[in-house]
């Protein structure tokens, strides 16, 4: 099979590889872009000699994992990967370095089931409202799409008081790990943390006229130890030649000229 060189991202990786001491480069990542980097980082590592040392966090909340309490404690990142209004705020508080942000993908939110129960039918408005009104009870994430789901989601389909006893927010964790443990009977989360959990049934995006789409995008961080090589990891991702993999994950790879969301 031919195929396609590009030049400048090939150059940045050669010179790195030999100019270079294998270094750690850490990112901290939200979990929606986490099962791409996990894909693409062996190539990466293997082309650079450098080691990715993946940090796993929310990109908000509460919580001590989410990103920007990492951050405001004063833990170390060359790279952050998170949604992007989230990232938008730590450019303001100057915690990354001017112009180094890059678009990487946009990822819908979806639901599963655990494996083994009935699979029930939400290509529609009608049939999704049906669905969530029969469930016993509904998970949703920490993070952007989790508020969609419980903020705005519930209030279009104007279930929001039906289901407001039954609907809880999952902290920190994958959705559907939960729900593969019988704690929850439907789960919502962005489709690309819903794929890789073992134990659950993938029942597919909510419909087009609900759905909510969140952007991911990455920076170098102000207080980075290797800024060079962090800005050459996410000049990787956004390439071309990652862009089939961040789809294989369930989630629809920018270009270069997309404008930041």
């Amino acid at each position: 099979m031919k195929r396609t060189a590009y030049p400048a991202i090939a150059l940045m990786l050669a010179f790195l590889s030999a100019n270079a001491d294998a270094k750690d480069v850490k990112v901290m990542i939200s979990g929606g872009f986490k099962a791409a980097l996990e894909k693409l980082a062996p190539e990466y590592e293997r082309r650079t000699g450098d080691n990715i040392v993946i940090i796993p966090g929310p990109s908000m909340g509460t919580t001590p994992q989410a990103i920007p309490n990492r951050l405001a404690r004063g833990e170390k990142a060359d790279v952050v990967i998170m949604v992007g209004d989230a990232l938008a705020k730590l450019e303001k508080a100057s915690l990354t370095r001017p112009g180094s942000r890059t678009e990487l993908a946009d990822s819908p939110v979806g639901m599963v089931v655990k494996k083994g129960a009935d699979v029930p039918d939400i290509s529609s408005e009608t049939t999704l409202r049906n669905t969530l009104r029969q469930a016993s009870s509904i998970a949703y994430s920490d993070s952007a799409s989790g508020r969609y789901v419980s903020q705005t989601l519930f209030k279009k389909l104007g279930i929001e008081k039906e289901v407001a006893g039954k609907a809880t927010m999952v902290e920190r964790i994958p959705v559907a790990s939960e729900v593969a443990k019988g704690k929850y009977a439907v789960g919502f989360q962005q489709v690309s943390e819903l794929l890789p959990v073992q134990g659950v049934t993938f029942i597919g995006k909510i419909p087009d006229t609900l759905q909510y789409i969140t952007r991911f995008a990455g920076a170098v961080t102000r207080d980075a130890e290797h800024p060079t090589d962090g800005k050459a990891l996410l000049s990787y991702l956004a390439s071309p030649p990652s862009r089939e993999v961040i789809r294989e994950t369930g989630m629809i790879p920018v270009t270069s000229g997309d404008t930041a969301r």
